[in-house]
């Protein structure tokens, strides 16, 4: 049997996976508790802490750009909309997204951060800004040490907090933050519905996370890829399941988006596999060399095992 150290987060479509429900043939997984998911991703990315990882999918696509040793399977256990993630002073004199270039805008840590890199696409793809035209203020690091962002990518001034400078004026607005004040609000109205407008009319269904497992046992073992695979996409089946019969107790805010996403587009909300993400991944990989988090884009297969490159769950 092998043991493998794993992290990631309980949610509807890996619980079957974690209480040990659906077994993974010839190995064990141990969970290992992180509260903050983040810093999983970072100790993974810095020190190679575990075997197999949850991750965001921008951090792996730079991870992976700068050599780090861990390779990704097409599991793609969180999926958002993002379009209501970006938050304007409302005194600030912005009536349309456009409004924001010549401004500073705040990002919530890094400019890797995947919700950013699909936030700023929003703005860039279906509301015509240009990013380079805005000065984005970082309140935090990069997973990824080696990386060095875009010269319009500054960090936060020393003792300074972002939520403070939004509702001061001192920053346009901001993505990835919640901020209590009266004259601050989304900059895009009812985002909610533009975003399942945008699934409707344009297929746009962002991936947020995806699993990645060092090359050292991948090489050694290559079996692991297909067999996490299928354990993952059999636990997500179960979920799917629970969810189309309407069997979940208490739906939370994702269950309820990924009902609203199964009416519109009829098919499973969590698809897993390359073949019925291809459009969503090489979206991600085009921003980040528009925004500049990587130099070129990689061949899609050539990030994930060769293995696993026909699986669909």
């Amino acid at each position: 049997m092998l043991t493998l150290k794993t992290v990631t987060r309980t949610q509807g479509n890996n619980q079957a996976l974690k209480e040990g429900s659906v077994p993974v043939p010839g190995i064990e997984l141990v969970f290992e508790d992180v509260p903050l998911l983040i810093d999983g991703f970072r100790r993974m990315v810095r020190g190679l802490e575990f075997d197999v990882s949850e991750m965001a999918l921008t951090t792996y696509v730079c991870a992976r750009a700068h050599g780090k040793r861990f390779t990704a399977l097409p599991i793609f256990l969180v999926r958002a909309f993002h379009h209501g993630a970006i938050h304007i002073n409302t005194d600030a004199g912005i009536a349309h997204p456009k409004d924001l270039e010549g401004r500073r805008v705040g990002v919530n840590r890094g400019y890797t951060v995947t919700t950013g890199l699909w936030a700023r696409s929003v703005l860039q793809h279906q509301y015509g800004v240009d990013l380079k035209k805005i000065t984005w203020v970082l309140s935090g690091d990069e997973h990824v040490a080696e990386y060095r962002p875009p010269a319009n990518v500054v960090p936060i001034e020393p003792g300074k907090k972002m939520a403070e400078m939004v509702a001061s004026g001192e920053l346009a607005g901001a993505i990835g933050i919640e901020i209590d004040a009266p004259n601050v609000q989304p900059l895009i109205a009812d985002a909610a519905e533009a975003g399942f407008a945008a699934l409707r009319d344009h297929g746009h269904y962002p991936i947020n996370h995806l699993m990645v497992v060092k090359d050292e046992l991948l090489a050694a073992h290559p079996e692991i890829g297909p067999a996490l695979f299928e354990a993952f996409a059999e636990s997500k089946r179960l979920y799917v399941e629970r969810l189309r019969s309407g069997a979940i107790d208490k739906p939370t805010a994702v269950d309820a988006m990924h009902r609203r996403v199964m009416a519109i587009t009829g098919a499973d909300p969590l698809p897993y596999g390359l073949a019925p993400n291809r459009r969503m991944l090489e979206q991600a990989i085009a921003s980040a060399v528009e925004q500049g988090i990587i130099d070129r884009a990689p061949r899609l297969e050539d990030l994930f095992p060769a293995n696993t490159h026909a699986l669909v769950g």
